[in-house]
This record gives structure tokens, C-alpha cells and sequence, in this order.
């Protein structure tokens, strides 16, 4: 018997959309009670037309604003031509992405994937394989330095070596082979370092942690640890990367250059989900066919997208906006120390913001400024995360901070 069709209304508010998703979504998300309707720029409207400023970007993932004309013109010029094949096959657009990947980021090969945790869950399985056939690690016994507070993504052998009980609790048993070490504290990597580690992997800059910015030399020190000791240096750049922090990647700040460096979320310039693993030669070169894949990696639409994001990246113009615009964020941040902000971590467009805690939790804070009509996220107790589009205005920077302010003013 044939189920009756179901009739949905041509329209739901905010609020009915929002009860809608409960019996139907799993739980794993607590997204604030805005529904996003349209976006341009660095604006998002929702079903009713109340406008918001996007000071969250997609985790990074909008780092070129909602629906850059560049990119929804890439996009619509593949989607005439072609979008998938699947690696069975060649497609014309992929050579063409990798080069110039390979090029911006100064390394030699690309390994497209998808979602940021696929590129992490590749350069694990990579940084093996080189331990293996390269350094010389007897089998299975390769290990992984990694830092406390990470955020790498949610599989099952990336919660394996978070610190956060929340991603962890309830997901064992737990992938073998990881040691974790204080992060910004090379005395205590260095101790982790034996004769099987394969890797040391690393946020330049922990985003999901409150953007924990390490101290200078920090990441000069991680290269030539691992250098000396014949390991490789893995950066993940998923948040940090493609001009965040003012430069095309976060460790260019200390003039470091890591063997692997893992890339996401602006890579896909909002449109579809791109990620690569971008690495020396003779690294991503211990692949083979039929070792590691992905059908949807490296397909046409993703490779046109990606291409036309590095495209906007090649010029520098966004690095030195994020670099310019960084400064009035700071500034503004600065001048709200004592107002309601106890402290904060910022590079380039991205900031940590610790509220009071007398005055309120970071999700309150948020529910606050959201209806002011600002849009921001929180993580860890009453620290706030600020990573707007690099296309924002100083002038729309400065009402970000108006609108804090007041929203501090009034709980305190």
C-alpha cells in the first residue's frame, strides 16, 4: 500500500521550522535559534527577513563571504559542464586545481578529499605508511604526537586522541598509536618523541580550544624537532588556513614550512565540501593505487570551486585585508578589557573573546548579540569565537564591537 504524500506548508517561521527538525535530526548539534534563509556577503537573513551580520563564517569555511560572485560563478560555469566521475576516471579539471594548490602553499602534491576529518583521517594514514616504508618503523608500531585541547575532527580514531570527554564519552574503544603532550610546551614534545613516531600533528593555531595562539617560536621549535629527529611535521590548517590569520597559512608567521599540511573548510568557498592533504613528494608519493580513494575527492565541481578559491588567494588581497582588518579587531577587543571581556586571543580575522563569567556563558553571550543582530559561536564556558568573512568592513567590524558592548553593558 502506497503511503499517503505528505503536505507541507509553503512556508514555516522560524519557530515551527525549528520544533520541525526535532523529531527528525539527531541531537548532535545545539545550533542557536536562528533559521538562515539567504546570505550575501557578509549578511544572512532569516525566513522573516530579520538580517544578522555573520561574525562566524562558517568556522572559516565562508572565509570569501556567502556566495562570492567569483566562486557561484565557477560553480555554475562546471555545473553547464560537469560534476562528478569518481576517480575511475581522469577529469579536466583537476590537474589544473592541484597545480596551483601545490604552488600557493610553496609543497609538491595533492591529495584531494572532502570534509576536513577525511584530509586528517588521510594524513594519519600517510604519515604511517611513510614511517613504514621510509623511516623504518617496525609494522603496526608507528605512533602520532598530538596536542591537548585539539579539535581534528569527530571520527572514531580522531576522538581517540581528543581531551575533550564530551567528543570522547561513550565512542571507545579507542585507535591505538597516539600520544598526547601539553600544547606551546616543547620540553614535553620533545619527550614524546622516540625512534616509531611517524608524525607530530598540530593546530598552528587551536581554533575549537578558543583560538590558543602559541608563543613565538613555538612552531619554528616543532620543525626542527622534527627535522632532527626524522619524523614529520603534519599542520592542520583546516581552520587556520587560506588567509584567516593574514597569511596564507598560520605558520608562515614563524617562516615554517611543516611536510604535511592539511587543508579544508575555505578551500570549498562555501559552495561544496573541499579538502586536500598537500605534502612533499616524497611523502604523499608512498601512495599507490587502490590504497586510499575517495569517490567523490578531486571531482569536477570541487576541483573548479577549489581552483577559483586559490585563484582569490594568489593575489595576496585577502591575506593583507585580514592582516589590516585584524588590527581594528584587536583594537576593538582591546577596548573592551575590563567591560565585560577578561582577556583575548587574536591573528588576523580571528579571535577567542573570555566574557565574565559573572556576566554570562559564551552560548549566552551569543543568544545576546544575536539579537542584536550579530551572529558569533561559543566554546569552552564563557569564551566566545569572532572569525568573520575576510570581505567585512572595518565600519561593520565596528558595529560588531557597538553591539557587544551594549550586550555587556546591559548583564553586567
Amino acid at each position: 500500500m502506497t503511503a499517503p504524500a505528505r503536505t507541507l506548508p509553503e512556508s514555516r517561521t522560524s519557530a515551527e521550522l525549528i520544533r520541525a527538525e526535532k523529531p527528525v535530526l539527531a541531537h548532535n548539534y545545539h545550533p542557536l535559534p536562528v533559521v538562515v534563509a539567504r546570505a550575501e556577503g557578509t549578511w544572512v537573513e532569516d525566513v522573516e527577513g530579520r538580517r544578522y551580520l555573520d561574525m562566524l563564517a562558517g568556522y572559516s569555511a565562508l572565509n570569501f563571504g556567502h556566495r562570492h560572485p567569483a566562486l557561484i560563478e565557477a560553480a555554475h560555469r562546471q555545473l553547464d559542464q560537469l560534476t562528478l566521475t569518481s576517480r575511475a576516471f581522469h577529469n579536466d579539471r583537476l590537474a589544473e586545481f592541484a597545480e596551483r594548490l601545490a604552488a600557493l602553499t610553496g609543497l609538491d602534491m595533492v591529495l584531494p578529499m572532502n570534509t576536513g576529518a577525511e584530509a586528517v583521517e588521510s594524513g594519519i594514514k600517510v604519515a604511517r605508511k611513510w614511517a613504514y616504508e621510509v623511516k623504518g618503523v617496525p609494522a603496526d608500531q608507528a605512533t602520532i604526537v598530538v596536542a591537548a585541547d585539539n579539535f581534528h575532527g569527530r571520527t572514531t580514531t580522531i576522538v581517540s586522541f581528543s581531551t575533550d570527554e564530551t567528543a570522547r564519552g561513550g565512542f571507545g574503544p579507542f585507535t591505538p598509536g597516539f600520544r598526547v603532550v601539553p600544547y606551546n610546551d616543547l620540553a614535553a614534545l620533545e619527550a614524546a618523541v622516540d625512534e616509531t613516531t611517524a608524525a607530530v600533528l598540530l593546530e598552528p593555531i587551536q581554533g575549537e580550544a578558543g583560538v590558543v595562539v602559541p608563543d613565538d617560536g613555538y612552531l619554528a621549535g616543532v620543525r626542527a624537532l622534527t627535522s632532527r629527529e626524522n619524523c614529520l611535521f603534519i599542520a592542520d590548517e583546516i581552520q587556520s588556513g587560506l588567509g584567516r590569520t593574514g597569511r596564507t597559512l598560520a605558520v608562515e608567521h614563524e617562516g615554517v614550512v611543516p611536510d604535511v599540511l592539511l587543508l579544508g573548510k575555505a578551500l570549498g568557498g562555501g559552495i561544496v565540501p573541499v579538502s586536500a592533504v598537500v605534502a612533499r613528494r616524497e611523502v604523499l608519493g608512498v601512495l599507490r593505487p587502490g590504497e586510499h580513494g575517495s569517490t567523490f575527492g578531486g571531482n569536477p565541481l570541487a576541483a573548479a570551486v577549489g581552483t577559483a578559491v586559490v585563484e582569490l588567494l594568489e593575489s595576496g588581497d585577502f591575506q593583507r585585508r585580514a592582516a589590516e582588518l585584524g588590527t581594528v579587531l584587536r583594537d576593538g577587543l582591546t577596548g573592551l578589557v575590563g567591560k565585560g571581556v577578561v582577556g583575548f586571543r587574536a591573528r588576523g580575522l580571528w579571535a577567542g573573546v573570555d566574557i565574565d563569567p559573572a556576566i554570562g556563558t559564551g552560548r549566552e553571550i551569543s543568544e545576546r548579540l544575536m539579537h542584536e543582530g550579530i551572529l558569533v559561536k561559543d566554546t569552552h564556558g564563557s569564551t566566545i569565537r569572532l572569525a568573520p568573512p575576510l570581505t567585512i568592513t572595518g565600519e561593520e567590524l565596528e558595529g560588531a564591537f557597538g553591539a557587544l558592548e551594549k550586550v555587556l553593558t546591559r548583564a553586567a
